[in-house]
């Protein structure tokens, strides 16, 4: 370790607890790892996604990064990891999204979706650390880089890899010192309240079909999850829009994005 790494990893140290630590890892990761945008969120299981560094630089609008914490979050691939048990460490987004994912509604939404909100473009690659607080409550970092420059190349991603096991640790301890609380998280709940709401008219099983195809699951993969027949699914899913009056995937999404609107007006109001 050279005198510039060791005063990286200083700062980093001395961050910890504190509103600069998303600065001091990007700072430690400057030289190595080429990437455009950054942010590190604080995502527990049915709460508003924290922003904890912001790192997209002006790129994306104040409008959208609310849009996403009101509930844009449930159906980021990082998020679902964090709160549904997966394992933590260093995972790229394709890694983690659904077959469908990158065809979905939030996928291609420059007003939901802060990755397509930035002048990058749709084909953002974007890379990030799962550091796992409790069962569900992870602290994510991630990096993001333009399409014009490319994917993280493999030099990149082993890199990353090695710096994996410092910032874990240093995140573990900065979750053990962040002011909001990570108690009261419902452990027998197993549906966010947001789809709950906007699909309240559904049954059990219908939600759980539209929150898969909201966050980019195909018929197949829902199937998969669910330990259920295709042909199941797509009955479920031929109920839930005639009982929805839509459609399309398209309008399901409408539907959701115009719940999370309007519980945004409420609380602006409350």
């Amino acid at each position: 370790m050279n005198s510039q790494d060791a005063n990286a990893v200083a700062k980093l140290v001395a961050a910890i607890g504190g509103p600069s630590m998303g600065r001091a890892l990007c700072a430690l990761l400057e030289g190595k790892v080429g990437f455009d945008m950054s942010c590190l969120y604080l995502f527990r299981f049915d709460q508003p996604a924290e922003l904890l560094h912001d790192g997209y630089h002006g790129q994306v609008s104040a409008r959208t990064l609310q849009a996403y914490s009101r509930g844009g979050y449930l159906l980021d691939p990082f998020y679902v990891a964090s709160t549904h048990r997966h394992p933590g460490g260093l995972w790229r987004m394709s890694e983690l999204a659904p077959d469908s994912f990158f065809s979905s509604g939030f996928a291609i939404s420059p007003d939901l979706h802060p990755c397509v909100s930035s002048t990058h473009g749709t084909q953002i690659d974007e890379i990030g650390y799962i550091v796992q607080l409790q069962a569900r409550a992870a602290l994510v970092f991630t990096l993001m880089k333009a399409r014009k420059h490319g994917p993280f190349s493999d030099v990149e991603v082993d890199c990353l890899q090695r710096l994996a096991p410092l910032v874990r640790a240093v995140l573990e301890q900065h979750g053990r010192q962040l002011p909001q609380s990570l108690e009261g998280l419902d452990g027998d709940s197993q549906l966010e309240s947001a789809f709950v709401g906007a699909l309240g008219q559904l049954t059990e099983a219908q939600r759980y079909i539209a929150r898969f195809l909201l966050q980019g699951h195909s018929n197949a993969s829902i199937a998969q999850q669910l330990g259920i027949s295709e042909g199941t699914v797509k009955v479920h899913k031929h109920n839930l829009y005639q009982r929805l009056g839509i459609s399309s995937h398209a309008e399901l999404f409408r539907l959701f994005i115009g719940y999370i609107a309007k519980v945004g007006r409420q609380d602006e109001g409350a």
